[in-house]
């Protein structure tokens, strides 16, 4: 054990005070201490994520403390409204963290409006802006898997916070002691003074409100049936409050994953990009037979959909495709019915389906790119609100099932996302066509784009090295030729070379139109790598990819 995970462990022995974290203390092995106290959860972007348990590098009490009161001492040195949003969604210990952090911002004189119960992230980012908010935090780990939980935190404007607001308050919660250096007021008189206040219900109606404004078509999708899975998340309360607005009735929630449970037990990684946690939903649709399952991560923000196909059987759609599904419908029905702005705008990521190059061309939409994660979206949204054109923009999708198609919120939005759903499925329904027949007649039209990800784990202190020396391999030795097919480019986006913000993201681009990207994950222990082919048929891409996938591990050896 090293000196530094040794002395933070016998401070934690001689300090904590919960009971339940002292008894995980005597419980820990050298390895184990040296894990959990070498280093501490770091804040970025993102805010913290990590597994639950004693330590400095797990989230707890202590933790949430010491980076609330970080967050505190920022807002309260800025010039930013004195006051936070908080939400938190099912996972283990959200109520107890949402708790812990509202009560340290009282502390501190931050007046709180917090949610009485748990709510999606979109509700968050959409509260921020309600309350003209200086931050927001929300406590949830997305689709991570139930040993984690994390502490998002927003700016005032509702997307995540930018680089350089996550340095200010890495400094600031730098300098707090998580034992001396925290304020804390109970809950109880905090809500006493009035420096906590919890949300009406009409918040979240308004919220709701909020995305219906989007609506890309009018009338009621009465036609549709539908099965549901929150995935034991947040989504149940605001996606029946969605669909009843929209006229969808006839909707079956899967009953193994209908009640909030952070233990997920019935899909281990919550994530509706994964077949496994579709699973429950897809059996039931053997049963019930309907058009459409939608299926929401547990602080339903990200969706994922299967579709009946015409044999009967049902399909999963990937994120890519569902994002070029909607964004063609957008288009073609704000163009049909006189509302798509002069000059719209589209945004995805660097790691998404080159086929939205195509699909924004043909419809005249400006397509921008940005770095991975949704954050970077929102903020072109802020940039075309800064110069009073926030009307421009019509939609913004990423790979990984993430789509928002209003201004209401700068983060993605798995409500919004159903209602896109549901009235796409609807419209083409009244004209005899599946979501399934409008992707392939896209493909037929546009090419047959693929997607893959290859993701390779590297747990622990050692497994972020590991991801480190990979990359800088990469970046002194790249690869001549992936799969056989020769590499004709490579871009690194680090140090902003590419136009873009400095990202840790390597892309060699190969002959045929092929592509492979990696990045170190921001929020996990693993090294992903975006594959996309292009092919003349089905087949044909089909073929490069799994080439692509079968090649990926070799780019993973040093």
């Amino acid at each position: 054990m090293n000196d530094i995970a040794r002395s933070r462990y016998e401070i934690w022995k001689s300090r904590v005070s919960d009971r339940e974290l002292f008894s995980l203390l005597d419980t820990l092995s050298d390895t184990e201490i040296e894990d959990a106290f070498t280093s501490e959860l770091a804040f970025g972007t993102g805010g913290l994520r990590g597994t639950i348990g004693v330590g400095t590098n797990r989230m707890n009490i202590y933790m949430v403390r010491k980076a609330t009161q970080g967050l505190a001492d920022y807002l309260n040195s800025s010039d930013l409204p004195k006051s936070a949003a908080i939400a938190y969604d099912s996972r283990i210990k959200s109520d107890v963290f949402a708790a812990e952090a509202a009560s340290v911002l009282a502390a501190n004189g931050i007046s709180v409006h917090i949610y009485p119960r748990l709510e999606p992230t979109p509700a968050l980012s959409w509260a921020v802006r309600y309350f003209s908010c200086g931050a927001g935090i929300c406590i949830t780990a997305s689709h991570n898997p139930a040993a984690y939980n994390g502490y998002k935190v927003y700016g005032p404007d509702g997307c995540q916070i930018t680089n350089e607001a996550a340095d200010a308050i890495t400094r600031f919660i730098g300098a707090v002691d998580c034992f001396d250096g925290v304020h804390t007021l109970a809950l109880d008189e905090a809500v006493g003074k009035g420096l906590v206040k919890y949300n009406s219900d009409s918040v979240l109606s308004e919220f709701i409100d909020a995305v219906l404004k989007n609506s890309v078509i009018t009338g009621k999708c009465d036609n549709l049936k539908l099965v549901y899975t929150p995935l034991c998340g947040s989504g149940l309360e605001p996606v029946r409050m969605l669909l009843e607005r929209i006229g969808v009735s006839d909707v079956t929630v899967v009953p193994a994953q209908e009640k909030p449970d952070g233990s997920f037990p019935t899909c281990p990684y919550p994530n509706p990009e994964i077949q496994e946690a579709m699973m429950e939903g897809l059996k039931l649709c053997d049963k019930v037979q309907p058009d459409l399952l939608i299926g929401t991560d547990p602080d339903c923000d990200r969706c994922g959909i299967a579709v009946r196909a015409d044999d009967g059987s049902y399909k999963l759609i990937t994120g890519n495709e569902l994002g070029l599904i909607m964004l063609d419908f957008i288009c073609r029905e704000r163009i049909a019915s006189g509302t798509m702005p002069a000059s719209p705008v589209a945004v995805t990521t660097i790691v998404s389906t080159d086929m939205a190059d195509a699909v924004a061309e043909h419809y005249g939409v400006e397509l921008r790119r940005t770095l991975t994660g949704f954050k970077y979206i929102g903020d072109q949204i802020g940039l075309l609100e800064k110069g009073g054109e926030a009307g421009r923009f019509i939609f913004g999708f990423e790979e990984s099932y993430g789509y928002l198609s209003g201004s209401h919120v700068r983060d993605k939005d798995a409500v919004n996302a159903v209602m896109l759903v549901c009235q796409a499925a609807s419209y083409y329904k009244k004209r005899g066509k599946s979501l399934l027949n409008v992707l392939n007649a896209l493909y037929a039209e546009y090419g047959f784009y693929k997607n893959g990800l290859a993701v390779f784990s590297f747990p622990g202190e050692a497994g972020m090295r590991t991801m480190k020396a990979l990359m800088d391999k990469l970046r002194t030795e790249p690869p001549k030729s992936v799969a056989g097919k020769a590499v004709i480019s490579v871009a690194d986006y680090k140090g902003g070379s590419t136009g873009l913000p400095s990202a840790d993201v390597l892309e060699f681009a190969l002959e045929g139109k092929a592509k492979v990207m990696v990045r170190p994950s921001g929020t996990e222990p693993k090294l992903k790598m975006y594959l996309s082919v292009r092919g003349g048929t089905e087949s044909d891409a089909d073929g490069i990819l799994k080439a692509l996938m079968s090649a990926c591990g070799e780019l993973t050896k040093i």
